[in-house]
């Protein structure tokens, strides 16, 4: 005997439970669901892709200390442009 074990997914839109489908990933690697009831296409867990403000500081900080933005960048396993735009904000 098989057993099924279903999460309870639930659109947004509409709130139907019924008639929800896997469309595929998102960039982050998140799986993303379409409703066939209202047509919405969501992700119910997303992701957060905002570095904290510490990482923030500590990056600028290593920047200005004489490290390039690359070399910043991969150190945090960010883009080298996040070090760029703070540093232009600061």
């Amino acid at each position: 005997m098989k057993t099924i074990i279903e999460t309870e997914r639930k659109c947004p839109e509409c709130q139907s439970k019924n008639n929800q489908h896997k469309r595929g990933l998102n960039r982050s690697g998140t799986q993303r669901y379409g409703c066939g009831v209202c047509g919405k296409k969501y992700t119910p867990e997303p992701k957060r892709r905002e570095y904290t403000e510490d990482e923030r500081k500590q990056a600028i900080k290593m920047f200005y200390s004489g490290v390039s933005g690359r070399g910043v960048g991969k150190f945090y396993g960010m883009s080298k442009a996040n070090v760029y735009n703070w540093i232009k904000k600061n």
